[in-house]
């Protein structure tokens, strides 16, 4: 009854705010009125997380979600959590934005409470860890300790490529739950995200081992991982030895066979991010390609807030994913960077509908994370309609790209 619930909310909602927003787009017709729209977005954000900075310095730990009692989900840096690295992200991202020194101060005493993970081998997720928020850090400061971080992790993560199989394992499925899926090499859509690490240690070090690494991962992805419809399976698990195909599955979808929308989403960004550093034609064609499709789906609510799977057998009450549209957003800023503006609507569009009311927190509200309605992972019944730190990271950053978008436009 509770999701029952939650989707009449949110259809109640989503009609008393979309005249609005009609309105609203309507009045956005230069660029300085997108970018006055922008900055008013970045001030509340600047407000609402000021108050989870807060409480997070009295925690000295790194917020995530909410737990089921409503009480802030902190991470206990002693142990690895792949979503660590946003709160600083995060905060990189309003230290750019305003200036303000709070902010600069919180992201470097945040991100070096798990400093010491980037040499954690067991881990794929080391470019989410540590490019989203040292990497912000050095993009910003220049600091030579943050490079030093960020070629450590890289180099880590870098161990974790097979070239038998031609991409990076993403999973160890001799523990935990990943073990009693019967997988041997099992690679995760999501792992398109951690490459940018590597393309950005070939930057830094001008050693290309780094980023043929990641463009053999996006190869081997490119090949597998989607249907004819360039709609994404979740989980490929390979042969350790001959690098075939074993399994087509998911762990966090509806079904082997559907569209997980935050997997959609990590496809978009991560080869639209491949085309950014490589020039390679065929990773913008892909990113044009899945960006096609999660626009075209029918399967998509009209106002572009996609349920946690496009597939799910039961739309009255099945919650939809704000960070898999958080994800996108900021996707399709970068793409429409390298397409002639072509998805500037599209993009705005999704930026616009999560400032609303119906997604974004009213101030001071839901434990002052910035999103509403994000989804974890149902069939692990974990984290559902909750506020999601990498939901926060990601729509700042679809923010800050229109900005500045919108400001070289105005040139």
């Amino acid at each position: 009854m509770k999701r029952i619930g939650i989707v009449l909310v949110l259809f109640s909602a989503f009609l008393t705010v979309s005249c609005k927003q009609k309105k609203q787009a309507e009045s956005l017709k230069t660029p300085d009125d997108h970018i006055a729209f922008i900055e008013s977005q970045l001030e509340f954000a600047d407000k609402q997380l000021s108050g989870l900075l807060v409480k997070a310095e009295a925690k000295n730990q790194n917020p995530r979600t909410l737990e089921k009692d409503s009480s802030i989900y902190f991470i206990d840096s002693a142990s690895f959590d792949w979503t660590e690295g946003f709160f600083p992200g995060s905060c990189w991202y309003l230290y750019e934005a305003t200036g303000a020194d709070k902010w600069k101060d919180a992201a470097m005493h945040f991100q070096g409470l798990y400093k010491s993970h980037k040499e954690l081998p067991a881990y794929h997720d080391l470019g989410f860890v540590f490019n989203c928020s040292y990497g912000n850090g050095y993009r910003l400061l220049d600091k030579p300790e943050y490079k030093t971080v960020l070629m450590d992790a890289a180099k880590t993560l870098a161990n974790r490529f097979d070239p038998k199989v031609g991409a990076i394992k993403s999973w160890d499925a001799d523990r935990g739950w990943q073990a009693k899926r019967g997988w041997e090499y099992p690679v995760i859509i999501d792992n398109m995200m951690n490459l940018e690490l590597l393309y950005e240690a070939t930057a830094m070090s001008s050693d290309s081992v780094y980023a043929k690494i990641a463009s053999a991962h996006a190869d081997k992805t490119m090949a597998h991982h989607f249907r004819d419809d360039y709609s994404s399976y979740h989980v490929i698990d390979y042969d350790s030895i001959t690098g075939n195909v074993r399994k087509k599955e998911t762990a966090q979808g509806f079904a082997d066979s559907s569209s997980w929308a935050r997997g959609q989403a990590w496809g978009l960004y991560g080869y639209t991010m491949c085309y950014k550093y490589t020039k390679d034609q065929k990773y913008l064609d892909m990113a044009n390609k899945i960006a096609d499709y999660i626009l075209n789906a029918s399967e998509i609510p009209k106002d572009g807030i996609p349920y946690w799977d496009y597939h799910t057998s039961d739309k009255e009450t099945t919650p939809r994913d704000v960070s898999a549209a958080a994800v996108t957003a900021s996707a399709l800023v970068s793409l429409n960077n390298f397409t002639a503006g072509k998805y500037e609507q599209e993009a705005l569009n999704l930026v616009q509908t999560l400032s609303t009311p119906v997604y974004r927190s009213e101030l001071n509200t839901n434990e002052n994370f910035l999103l509403k309605h994000s989804v974890g992972s149902i069939p692990h019944d974990n984290e559902i309609d909750v506020p999601l730190n990498y939901a926060d990271y990601y729509y700042l950053e679809a923010l800050l790209r229109i900005k500045t978008y919108y400001s070289k436009k105005k040139k």
